[in-house]
């Protein structure tokens, strides 16, 4: 269930409807199922995405999954509030604009997802660490999770050898459209992407373990 039907729950709608899920959206305003169409075959719901009778005509009771993306902070965490503490729908996710509230959001157990600060780290990063991706912020920005392509140097050296307790973790490898999680014996090969969990702080360290002998930024 997809509470707004803007860009974001517009498209997130045709993507979920072409893996095969049944989706329903709801906005308040009739008018955005045709700005910015649903799914084919979503089911469409005018009304408030808090609204109890809104949401048991949607069929919030047999549902998955729900997804806050309207417009409003205000209202996407309220209605994420009402499906994961009155519903206990089992994966309820809002998206904030505000990233200072984010983490206030967190304190009541409901996954967030920050534009404004994901849009500012990743700028951040291309702007100073070239050839990495923000793909994952957690634990209220602490924690990130990077693409990294493997650079020509490190070709045929153990991926775990990368890893730096406490700061940097190689939790996976993408390697010609499909991944894996890395064995002491794995190693790297050239057009690997290495899916890391990072804090936030040792950036410059990943820098420095990728970084080819005699080169200094």
């Amino acid at each position: 269930m997809i509470m707004g039907c803007g860009r974001v729950g517009s498209e997130l709608s045709h993507a979920l409807g072409e893996a095969g899920h049944d989706v329903t959206v709801i906005d308040k305003r009739a008018d955005a199922f045709d700005r910015y169409p649903p799914g084919e075959h979503a089911r469409r719901i005018v009304g408030l995405g808090f609204d109890r009778d809104v949401l048991e005509e949607a069929g919030i009771r047999n549902t998955d999954a729900f997804i806050a993306v309207s417009s409003g902070d205000n209202s996407n965490i309220v209605s994420a509030r009402v499906a994961l503490e009155h519903y206990h729908v089992p994966k309820v996710i809002a998206r904030i604009f505000d990233p200072r509230r984010a983490e206030i959001y967190e304190r009541l157990n409901i996954p967030t997802v920050a534009t404004t600060t994901w849009g500012v780290k990743q700028m951040q990063l291309m702007l100073l660490h070239t050839g990495k991706e923000v793909r994952e912020s957690l634990g209220g920005g602490d924690l990130l999770r990077v693409r990294v392509p493997v650079p020509a140097h490190l070709v045929g050296k153990p991926v775990l050898s990368l890893n730096v307790v406490g700061h940097i973790l190689v939790a996976g490898v993408s390697r010609g459209g499909k991944g894996f999680l890395p064995a002491a014996d794995s190693t790297m090969q050239a057009g690997d992407f290495l899916i890391v969990m990072i804090g936030k702080d040792n950036m410059d360290e990943l820098d420095a373990l990728l970084e080819a002998p005699g080169e200094h930024h």
